[in-house]
């Protein structure tokens, strides 16, 4: 380890306006970044192997369902309490146990595919829960409470060694390092279960998820709450009445969520099959997974770039404008073009969209939030994405099959995005993004 790093470890902060050098900044901004990357490789890898579960282990549709979303449902109800930790105790310990708690979990499905056969409990509606799926159930519940500490760990963290100078920039590269991070886990996770089984597979995405954790042991600062009175989730109403614009920052990243992560997720496979669109070989699940990778190389390089080029405006919102509009634009391009090139061209706008506005949301969070708040403020700002990223295929799915169809359903959710642009966007550009100005 080199000075700076050790340097960056082992000094303690006890102010959240401590001073880092450049040095210092960026070995623990990449420490992070290496954490959260990894962590959304770990998450890749053992995503495709987890839909074929009602195969493998005789788990019903149902229970499946359950399984997969078990880690969105423990991270929502854990994000706020997760804030407060943070808050109470600083960033860096409550980061390292939920990058180890995460990495638990993929030993944990390793641990269900062994189990003994049998029947672990009989629920209404849901039906037999098998000892395999009780199992599964856990291990996902696991993931979803150790992401809710990683991401507000390294929010909280890079806010504290950042200033607004170098910021978007910093916090950038960390939602990039996320972007990036989880489809280079689908690659690396199916190739594996091809090549070596199922079980190898998980094996590697929690080798992956332990060696974050470690990173994060060695690298990160201890970086102390800048108070000493008793921090309260109880305090998280009256910390948003006095500070309100944190309320469009939620709106937009629920937006965001909703948009790619929800929407778009959840409906491309069949908006290509309805189209009939052709490239080469690919039937519709291999058109849908490239336009999906483009989607996501374009949202993870913009991810890069805008929290740079937010450093440099005099209000970071400015941002904001031409990100949403770019969203909506995407939707509008895939409703008015069923075909091959507006399919690559509108999921392309969508990610540019994304990827533009999410370095810049985070960042003005970072701005008007005290030092002994960011953990709690965070957590609405994660709160109000999960909301997004969970209403996205809810709705999504009964407006293109039921209600719709898919022309309908992007012009409604394009005008969803102008709306955000209206009350969220638009807002904070007109307020500032100064501590002071919303004072």
């Amino acid at each position: 380890m080199t000075t700076g790093e050790s340097d960056a470890a082992e000094r303690p902060q006890s102010q959240a306006d401590a001073t880092f050098e450049p040095h210092e900044i960026r070995t623990v901004a990449l420490a992070v970044v290496a954490g959260v990357f990894f962590g959304g490789v770990a998450t890749g890898v053992a995503f495709p192997t987890l839909p074929l579960l009602d195969d493998l282990l005789g788990i019903s549709a149902v229970v499946l369902g359950v399984i997969l979303s078990a880690n969105r449902i423990a991270r929502l109800l854990m994000n706020a309490p997760a804030g407060t930790v943070v808050d109470a105790v600083g960033a860096r310990r409550p980061m390292i146990v939920g990058l180890f708690v995460q990495g638990l979990a993929p030993f944990g499905y390793v641990a269900g595919l062994y189990v003994p056969s049998g029947t672990f409990a009989a629920l209404p509606v849901v039906g037999p829960v098998s000892n395999a799926a009780a199992v599964f159930l856990l291990a996902r519940t696991m993931w979803g409470f150790g992401s809710a500490f990683v991401f507000l760990g390294a929010f909280a963290t890079i806010t504290h060694v950042t200033t607004a100078a170098n910021r978007g920039r910093w916090l950038g590269y960390m939602r990039g390092g996320q972007s990036l991070g989880f489809p280079t886990g689908l690659v690396v996770g199916g190739l594996m279960a091809d090549l070596l089984g199922i079980a190898e597979a998980f094996l590697l995405a929690g080798v992956l998820a332990v060696v974050a954790g470690f990173v994060a042991l060695v690298v990160l600062p201890d970086v102390a709450p800048s108070t000493d009175e008793r921090t309260s989730l109880r305090e998280l109403p009256a910390m948003v009445r006095r500070e309100p614009r944190v309320v469009p920052i939620g709106v937009g990243n629920m937006t965001i969520r909703f948009t790619f992560g929800g929407v778009l997720l959840a409906t491309v496979v069949k908006y290509a099959a309805e189209t009939g669109v052709e490239l080469g070989v690919l039937d519709a699940a291999g058109i849908s997974g490239v336009v999906l990778g483009v989607g996501v190389v374009t949202a993870s390089l913009t991810t890069f770039a805008s929290g740079r080029v937010s450093d440099g405006l005099s209000n970071r919102a400015s941002i904001l404008v031409p990100a949403f509009l770019a969203m909506g634009g995407g939707l509008l391009t895939l409703a008015a073009l069923p075909t091959l090139l507006g399919l690559f061209a509108g999921t392309a706008l969508i990610g540019v969209g994304t990827g533009g506005a999410g370095p810049a949301l985070l960042a003005i969070l970072g701005d008007i939030t005290p030092g002994d708040e960011i953990g709690r403020m965070g957590s609405v700002y994660n709160i109000m994405g999960d909301v997004g990223l969970s209403l996205g295929p809810l709705l999504a799915v009964p407006m293109v099959d039921d209600w719709f169809g898919f022309g309908t359903t992007y012009a409604l959710c394009a005008a969803v995005v102008v709306l955000t642009l209206v009350v969220a966007a638009v807002p904070l550009v007109r307020s500032g993004t100064s501590a002071e100005a919303g004072a």
